[in-house]
């Protein structure tokens, strides 16, 4: 006995002294991950997409490719000499900045007087370092003074706050997500140890995970954004947490079985293993589905995300169950459980009164819990799925959103931003006319073959590169807004029907236009190849049709039903503009991922129940044994998907809402409720096609009769 004893805790200070060694050198590397992120727009988009070939195309015209910084000055009683003089100043001291592509255009006066702009070009070479850039151009207008308002916008301003606002990944995101799971952990368990094991094995996941994705990264085989950054915490945090809680649930319950925690260990490892790899296969599974999008980004957070939790399963199926041997019953104190042979319902009051309240009323169960989420479907029609515009972008206000506004008062609202038009030089002035007579379009003029010392000339002559030549189009919306994206199809449609003029339409405004496009035909491509996979991983598990088509169904409507809570919190509560055009495809791949899990958690318990109970004693059994647990689990899921509001990106907390709603519903509602109280209803049919069906049906006619 004490030789088999030693030997096994051997072998768990083995794994855990190798698992420390790992956590050591990847450790570093969980912090580094916003070295090799970026956040540029147009290199997440398709190669085919016309607004990257404009892009392409553009950078024959010039020496460097730039990203324009609009400094904006505002006085509403009229600018005054001497406020010219602190801009022309301002922009002398602009034109020394490292990455600054001099020389610049001069101040550009606003028609009523009121405001003057200066268009600082910024080096695209710079990358990340364009919000350092920006930064110095901030610093040198010094802010407001003496009623003239001064405010650095544009796409590199914009670009320089989503840069900002990733930078807290590294730090107040990933401490909110800790502080979260450490707090519901110690209300779970109720325990001044236990909660450390779970916490110090997630945190193992992540620093594993990163440093597979920072090398992938550094070696561009992903491309890593800010987005799939924060996604990544939250999700190892709460799907290693949730596999954790599951081992430790099954390990809890076989400490009351077994003298040795090794036995219960290897018992509780058997039992929940096969569960926790499926689920954590459907998640994977689900998310490399991703690489199927026709955007980079999309493509990035799938095997990004996947990585995580490959990194979250290996970890909390070695090392968790390490630690929890080395950790013996001592480590549930102050309620250590006793090798008594107790039931496991007998640990589980509350859940085996549900599991009673269930079998009384399982017809009209999920018919009402059936009808409730219908309902809440209704609120779709609030959901409006668009390009979020820059003010709408962020939960707060930013100079980039206050820039935008006055260039909006003052000027074209497009000025700064124009859409590029690339042609033939024959048919220039043909194509030049047709985009001045779309409507929206406030003014084009050809970029001049001289060097450039303010805005292009309307009668200038053009540069001709390889016999094509470059036309800016300055539109009459903000270059974010609804208006100048219809502005853009329309201008797309007249230019390309001119004879002979190849036209290519790009810019900040097409490169969005491009990417909501890409969103739509992914959502028709990904969705539908998400639900036949999870379908097969379901059929395999549970070795039947009936269930997993159920399954799906049920996650579906929690979906649809998520979906039209939040469309209309967004619109009533948050007083949101809307969602991002990239919403619906992520919150569906996580929540059906994940709401499956919950579900794959309940039904392959209550498959191994009901091979020894029978199909309806087992659904209560699974119930009973699983309730409190997956509660928890997706509790603290719900919880973490939350800390995305701490950064003030509308995106992301549109996301972190919708997973934390929708987990809420699966593990309330769907898995606690409606499908128990189908499958009771149903009976031993529910795993037609399969052995049990007819082995439990004749089981349950014998205890009929």
């Amino acid at each position: 006995m004490s030789g088999r004893g030693g030997k096994a805790t051997l072998i768990a200070v083995a794994v855990v002294l190798a698992w420390l060694v790992i956590g050591g050198v990847s450790g570093p590397y969980a912090g580094r991950l916003s070295e090799v992120a970026t956040n540029d727009n147009a290199a997440f988009l398709p190669t085919d997409a016309e607004a990257t070939r404009a892009q392409d195309l553009a950078g024959e015209f010039v020496d460097r490719q730039t990203i324009p910084a609009l400094v904006v000055y505002e006085r509403p009683s009229g600018i005054t000499d001497a406020d010219r003089q602190r801009v022309g100043a301002d922009a002398a001291r602009f034109a020394q900045i490292p990455g600054v592509v001099t020389p610049l255009p001069p101040p550009i006066p606003s028609e009523d007087g009121q405001a003057l702009q200066v268009v600082v070009p910024v080096d695209d070479a710079e990358g990340e370092e364009i919000g350092t850039v920006v930064e110095q151009l901030r610093d040198i207008t010094g802010g407001d003074r003496d009623g003239l308002t001064v405010d650095v916008s544009g796409p590199a301003g914009l670009l320089a706050d989503l840069i900002e606002v990733f930078s807290a990944i590294d730090g107040p995101l990933l401490l909110v997500t800790l502080v979260v799971v450490l707090v519901i952990l110690l209300i779970v368990y109720r325990s001044p140890v236990l909660w450390i094991f779970p916490l110090l094995a997630a945190g193992m996941s992540y620093a594993l995970a990163s440093v597979f994705v920072y090398l992938l990264a550094d070696a561009d085989v992903v491309k890593l954004n800010g987005q799939a950054q924060g996604i990544l915490t939250v999700l190892v945090f709460g799907a290693g947490t949730d596999y954790a809680l599951l081992l430790i649930a099954r390990y809890r319950e076989e400490l009351h079985r077994h003298d040795r925690p090794w036995d219960a260990m290897k018992t509780a490892w058997k039992g929940a293993a096969p569960a926790i790899i499926a689920s954590g296969g459907t998640v994977i599974v689900s998310l490399l589905c991703l690489l199927l999008s026709s955007l980079n980004s999309n493509r990035a957070l799938g095997p990004v995300a996947a990585i995580g939790i490959a990194a979250t399963l290996l970890v909390m199926l070695t090392f968790l169950p390490a630690l929890l041997v080395l950790g013996g019953r001592w480590a549930f104190w102050p309620r250590r459980p006793r090798a008594d042979q107790a039931d496991p319902r007998a640990e589980h009051g509350i859940w085996s009164r549900v599991a009673g309240f269930v079998a009384r009323h399982a017809r009209p169960i999920w018919l009402t819990t059936a009808v409730v989420l219908a309902l809440l479907t209704l609120g779709l029609t609030q959901l409006g799925a668009t390009t979020l515009g820059q003010s709408d972008l962020f939960t707060q206000r930013t100079d980039s959103v206050d820039g935008q506004e006055v260039i909006s008062r003052h000027y074209p609202a497009g000025t700064g931003s124009p859409a590029t038009i690339f042609t033939t030089e024959q048919t220039a002035r043909q194509v030049a006319q047709v985009a001045k007579d779309v409507p929206g379009v406030a003014d084009v003029r050809p970029l001049p073959a001289g060097p450039q010392t303010g805005p292009p000339e309307a009668n200038a002559a053009p540069k001709v590169v390889d016999g094509r030549v470059q036309l800016e189009a300055t539109l009459a919306d903000p270059p974010d807004s609804d208006g100048a994206e219809r502005t853009i199809r329309e201008l797309r449609v007249a230019v390309h029907q001119v004879p002979g003029a190849d036209a290519v339409v790009g810019g900040f405004t097409a490169i969005n236009v491009d990417t909501s496009d890409a969103a739509k035909r992914d959502q028709n491509v990904i969705i539908p190849v998400v639900l036949v996979v999870i379908a097969v991983i379901l059929a395999l598990l549970l070795r039947a049709l009936l269930a997993p088509l159920l399954l799906i169904a049920t996650v579906l409507l929690s979906f649809a039903a998520t979906l039209g809570l939040c469309a209309l919190l967004f619109r009533h509560v948050f007083d949101f503009p809307g969602v991002d055009s990239s919403f619906p495809l992520f919150a569906f791949v996580f929540l059906v991922a994940l709401g499956i899990d919950y579900n794959i958690f309940l039904m392959s318990r209550v498959r191994e129940e009901s091979v020894k109970r029978g199909t309806r004693a087992g659904v209560l059994a699974g119930l009973a044994v699983t309730g409190g647990v997956i509660t928890s689990a997706g509790i603290v899921l719900a919880a973490t998907f939350s800390a995305l509001a701490v950064l003030p990106l509308v995106v992301l907390v549109e996301l972190g809402t919708a997973v934390a709603i929708g987990v809420l519903i699966d593990t309330i509602i769907v898995r606690s409720l409606l499908v128990p109280a189908l499958a009771y209803d149903i009976g031993p049919k529910i795993w037609w096609p399969g052995r049990l069906s007819r082995a439990n049906g004749e089981r349950e006619a014998r205890g009929a009769g």
